[in-house]
C-alpha cells in the first residue's frame, strides 16, 4: 500500500492549514478558483473580489508551507494517502453534501471508498446487549456486501468495527483527530486492524488532538459517506442523533433499534422512530430499504429478495431515470413526479449515482449521464 499523493498535494495541504477558513468557505473559494496554488498566490485585490474577508486574506498571505511539509512527510508512510476535492475517486455522495471536506487524510485501503456503506453508531457506554447487537448487525451488513462506517469511539462504534472485521468485510473509521494518534487509546489494536482491512479517514492533519467540537464535524462525514445510518442505543442528547439528523437531511435512510422503556439508552432511538426512522428488529429490515446489490458495488452477494420486490425496485429506478430525461431535477421534484417517498428516492439516486447513471451538483439537483436510462 504505497502513498498516493496528487501532484499539487503541497498546495492542498497548505490551504488546509490556513486558519480562519472553514470547509464551507474553502469549498466556495475553490469553486471560483479551483487551483489551490493560484488561490494561495492570488493578490489581495483578487481575494477581495472573491469575497474573502480581510482576516482570511491576511492568513492566506501568511500560509504556513512548513506545516504542510510536515503533513507531507507523514503521508510518505506506508498505506497513507491524500484525497482532495480534485481527486477522481472523491466519493460523489460526500461531495454533494453542503460542507464537504476539502481533503481527507487516509490510512489503509483507499479502494474501500469505492463502495457505499452503512453507518452503525451509538452510545459510548452501551449495555452488553447493545454492544452485542452492534456487532451482530455490523457483521450481517458486512456479509451482505456493505462496508460498515463508524467513528472508532468507545462502545457501539468499536463494536461495529469489530463485527464487520470478524465477518471478513471492510470497515471505515472516520475520526476527529489527526491519524498520527488513536482515540481512545484502548483502540490502538482496533485501529491497526481497520487499516489492514479497511480505511481510517480524517479531515484533521497529523498532530491534531481530539476535541469535543471535532466530533459533530466528524459526524457529517460519516453521514455523507453512507446509504443509511443505524443507531444502536443512544441517549436523548447523544452525538449519534446528530449523525442521524445529518443523514436524514442528506436524504439517507435512518434506522434505529428499539429497546426497553426502562433503558435510558433506548430513548434516543425511540425518538428517532417517532420522527420517522425505520424500526429495526433484524437484518431484513435494513436490507429491505437499502438499494439492491446490482445498483451499488458490493463485496460479495446480498441475499436475494422476492422476485416481485426486485421487479418493483427496477421499475422505480426506471421511473426516476425517465423523469431525469426532461432535465436536471431536485429530490423534491422527483418525489412529486414519481410518487415515491423522499427517503426511497434519495437512496435510489445515490445508488444510481454510484452506478454511473446520474450525477449530482452541489445544489442538490440530479442529472442523467450520457448513455444512461
Amino acid at each position: 500500500m504505497d502513498a498516493v499523493l496528487p501532484d499539487d498535494a503541497g498546495a492542498w495541504l497548505t490551504l488546509n492549514r490556513v486558519p480562519g477558513l472553514g470547509p464551507r468557505t474553502l469549498y466556495r473559494l475553490l469553486q471560483c478558483c479551483p487551483d489551490p496554488e493560484l488561490l494561495l498566490s492570488a493578490s489581495a485585490a483578487r481575494l477581495a473580489e472573491l469575497g474573502v474577508p480581510e482576516p482570511a486574506r491576511r492568513a492566506l498571505r501568511r500560509a504556513d508551507r512548513a506545516a504542510a511539509a510536515a503533513d507531507r512527510a507523514w503521508l510518505a508512510g506506508p498505506g497513507r494517502s491524500l484525497l482532495t476535492l480534485a481527486c477522481p475517486d472523491y466519493p460523489p455522495p460526500l461531495l454533494a453534501t453542503p460542507e464537504p471536506p476539502i481533503l481527507l487524510f487516509l490510512e489503509g485501503r483507499r479502494a474501500a471508498l469505492a463502495t457505499a456503506g452503512v453507518a452503525v453508531v451509538g452510545s459510548r457506554r452501551p449495555t452488553a446487549t447493545g454492544q452485542a447487537l452492534a456487532r451482530r448487525f455490523a457483521g450481517e451488513l458486512a456479509a451482505a456486501g456493505f462496508p460498515v462506517v463508524s467513528g472508532l469511539a468507545a462502545g457501539i462504534d468499536g463494536a461495529a468495527h469489530a463485527g464487520a472485521l470478524a465477518a471478513g468485510g471492510p470497515t471505515l473509521a472516520v475520526v476527529g483527530n489527526g491519524l498520527d494518534r488513536v482515540y481512545p487509546r484502548s483502540h490502538h489494536g482496533l485501529a491497526r486492524a481497520v487499516t489492514e482491512r479497511g480505511l481510517l479517514l480524517s479531515e484533521y492533519p497529523p498532530g491534531t488532538p481530539p476535541a469535543r467540537h471535532h466530533f459533530p464535524r466528524r459526524n457529517r462525514i460519516i453521514a455523507g459517506l453512507v446509504l443509511g445510518v443505524l443507531v444502536v442505543e443512544a441517549a436523548p442528547r447523544s452525538g449519534s442523533l446528530i449523525t442521524a439528523r445529518l443523514a436524514a437531511e442528506a436524504g439517507r435512510e435512518v434506522f434505529a433499534v428499539p429497546g426497553s422503556v426502562l433503558n435510558p439508552l433506548a430513548q434516543g432511538c425511540h425518538a428517532l422512530i417517532r420522527d420517522g426512522a425505520r424500526l429495526v428488529e433484524g437484518i431484513a429490515d435494513l436490507l429491505e430499504e437499502l438499494p439492491t446489490s446490482d445498483a451499488v458495488p458490493c463485496r460479495g452477494q446480498r441475499p436475494a429478495g422476492p422476485a416481485a420486490t426486485a421487479a418493483a425496485r427496477d421499475a422505480a429506478d426506471r421511473r426516476l431515470l425517465h423523469q431525469l430525461r426532461a432535465g436536471p431535477a431536485s429530490i423534491d421534484a422527483l418525489v412529486a413526479a414519481s410518487g415515491l417517498g423522499a427517503g426511497e428516492v434519495a437512496a435510489r439516486l445515490l445508488a444510481l449515482e454510484l452506478g454511473g447513471h446520474v450525477s449530482s451538483d452541489p445544489g442538490g439537483r440530479f442529472s442523467l449521464l450520457p448513455g444512461a436510462g
